[in-house]
Parts: structure tokens; C-alpha cells; sequence
């Protein structure tokens, strides 16, 4: 079974020499993951090539890197330097992104996200391997390249919300990565993971599930609330996010948000999300509830937790970040 792990997330902001202060930190204090976001600039395929020589010990993933945005041939060479650069210590995590990213950001229509997604992740696994490329899929399409096998080639999660997401990931992807869930739909979302493993004749137990928590260690709960409000309403608007907080069953919430959005109605969008409902989804408490929080998670089915704090001031990133140290904090 996967190891219980904590993960800082990055990058820490804009400026490269701030990213490597927050991994050569999480190193010194006993934190074993650090896993990037990847939605725009600084670039983070090339981040971590820049900053994997200032590590020695510390795992890092990406969640996600859009199959959008690079072609399966530009993937797997990036994950050839990476993986040599990071040997045993990269995964690449691959997913679908969101409408916003995808459409407004870059251009690119979000179709087909699901076969895109599962397309892209076996055909960058062909390349890995070194295996001369014969695939026609209905998304991507490669023939006659090929690269150097890798002795060990990175792994490959894949990150999914909804069930058939959550199933093809499992079954194709050698782990899976989730975002923003209420921790009521934790159970059904494992039980999908089930489904696409046993697909695959994977033992469930042996795929790792990756998630990246919103936490914020505070004394003010309602200060806390109101950030993943202002930073998360745009999120939910999105249909893919939208859908997802419907299937986990807020379905007058995503109705609400929805339609708070189109109206440009900023209010609307925001007293959509109850204290209840965003309770559920963030981890906002003192030291002891958010650790007892990510503890619960753990024993739902979680390997690995991102924290990612809510966008608050120095004090509130660095006070979230030293409750789960290894001094702070150790899985039961």
C-alpha cells in the first residue's frame, strides 16, 4: 500500500528563488512530496528541471499538467529530463484542467476531456518506454517517433473528479489526484476508484490517491471562509467544477453559482457557498482541527495530502505550512 505522506504545494509564487526556499524548507522539515500547480507562468514543467538539482530527498509532481497544452511527444521528452534529473522521484500528473484555463487562458476548446485524457497518458507511456509509435487515436495520433528507453520511466497520475473520470484513471493512471471535493462524496469517489482498478486488475489499495487541500490554520474561521469564498467562486462557475459540486450534492449551491456568474452578480455567486458547504470542502481551523481534519482523510482513503494554505498574508501560509512538519505532525 502507498505511504501516508504529507506535500507542500507550488510554486510558491512568481519568483523561482521563492519556490526553492519553500522546497529546501519542506525538506529540512521532514515533508516528503511538493507538487506544482500548472495553469501559466512561471512554467512548471521547467520549474522543477531548475530547481531539482537544489533537492536531495523530496518527492515532486505536478497536479496538473494540462494534456491540452503539450503534445504527447512534448510530454514524454519532458518527462525523459525530469525523470533523469528526479530519478524515482517525479510523477507526472496529467489531466483534463478546466473551461477558464483551457478555453479563455490558452485558446484551446476543452473537448473530449475524458478519451484526451486517457489517450495522452498511454500514448506518452509508449514513448517512455522507448517503443516506436503506431497510435491512431480519436484524439491524439502518433506514428514512427520514438525516444530513449527510460531504466525507470516517471509515473503517470492522472486526475479526475466525476465517476468515469475517477474510474479511467484508476484503471489507466498509476495513481489518481483529486481537487476540491466536499468530504461527503469522499466514499463514492473511492468506490469509483475501486472499479477502475479492479478494470485494470490493480489491487484498489495499491493506487494512490493524491489531493490537494485547501487549509488555512487560523484562530477566525469566518476570516478563513471568506477567502476560499472569494478565491473558489470562479472555480465552481466553471462546468467542470460546477458538475462536480452537483454529483457530490449541492445541487442548488452549483445552480446558485452558476448563475450568480453569468449575471456578473459577484454577491450571488459568493452566498451561494454556506459555511456548511465550504466546511466540507476546505480544512480552516487551529492547529488541531486541521490536522485532525487531513488525519480523517487519510483513514477515508487519501495517500498524499497537497497542503495548499488559502491565499492569506506570509503569517497565515508559513503558520498553515508548520502544522504538518514532521515534528508538528505524523499520520496515526
Amino acid at each position: 500500500m502507498p505511504q501516508k505522506r504529507i506535500a507542500v504545494t507550488l510554486p510558491a509564487g512568481p519568483r523561482i528563488t521563492d519556490t526553492i526556499d519553500r522546497i529546501r524548507w519542506a525538506e529540512d522539515n521532514g515533508i516528503p512530496d511538493a507538487w506544482f500547480s500548472d495553469s501559466g507562468a512561471p512554467d512548471t514543467l521547467t520549474q522543477v528541471a531548475a530547481i531539482a538539482h537544489h533537492t536531495s530527498s523530496i518527492r515532486i509532481g505536478t497536479a496538473v499538467t494540462p494534456v491540452y497544452t503539450r503534445s504527447p511527444s512534448v510530454l514524454a521528452a519532458s518527462a525523459n529530463v525530469i525523470g533523469q534529473l528526479l530519478p524515482e522521484r517525479f510523477v507526472l500528473g496529467l489531466g483534463s484542467s478546466s473551461q477558464t484555463i483551457m478555453g479563455q487562458f490558452n485558446g484551446i476548446p476543452l473537448e473530449k476531456p475524458l478519451t484526451r485524457v486517457r489517450e495522452t497518458a498511454e500514448l506518452v507511456k509508449i514513448m517512455l518506454a522507448g517503443e516506436k509509435t503506431n497510435y491512431d487515436g480519436e484524439t491524439v495520433f502518433s506514428r514512427g517517433y520514438r525516444q530513449a528507453p527510460m531504466e525507470k520511466a516517471p509515473a503517470i497520475y492522472l486526475a479526475a473528479l466525476r465517476p468515469k473520470m475517477i474510474e479511467m484513471a484508476a484503471e489507466v493512471g498509476d495513481g489518481v489526484i483529486f481537487n476540491l471535493w466536499p468530504k461527503a462524496a469522499l466514499p463514492k469517489m473511492m468506490e469509483h476508484v475501486a472499479i477502475g482498478a479492479k478494470a485494470a486488475g490493480k489491487d484498489p489499495a495499491g493506487v494512490e490517491i493524491v489531493n490537494r487541500a485547501m487549509v488555512l490554520c487560523t484562530d477566525d474561521k469566518e476570516y478563513g471562509r471568506n477567502l476560499f469564498r472569494a478565491a473558489f467562486g470562479p472555480y465552481y462557475a466553471t462546468p467542470v467544477y460546477n458538475n462536480f459540486l452537483a454529483w457530490a450534492g449541492y445541487n442548488e449551491a452549483a445552480a446558485q453559482i452558476a448563475e450568480g456568474w453569468a449575471e456578473k452578480d459577484r454577491n450571488k455567486t459568493a452566498s451561494a457557498m454556506s459555511n456548511e458547504m465550504i466546511d466540507e470542502i476546505a480544512i480552516i481551523g487551529d492547529e488541531g482541527e486541521i490536522q485532525s481534519r487531513i488525519q480523517a482523510d487519510a483513514d477515508g482513503g487519501v495517500d498524499t495530502h497537497i497542503i495548499a494554505p488559502l491565499a492569506g498574508n506570509k503569517a497565515d501560509v508559513d503558520r498553515t505550512f508548520a502544522a504538518f512538519t514532521g515534528a508538528a505532525f505524523q499520520f496515526a
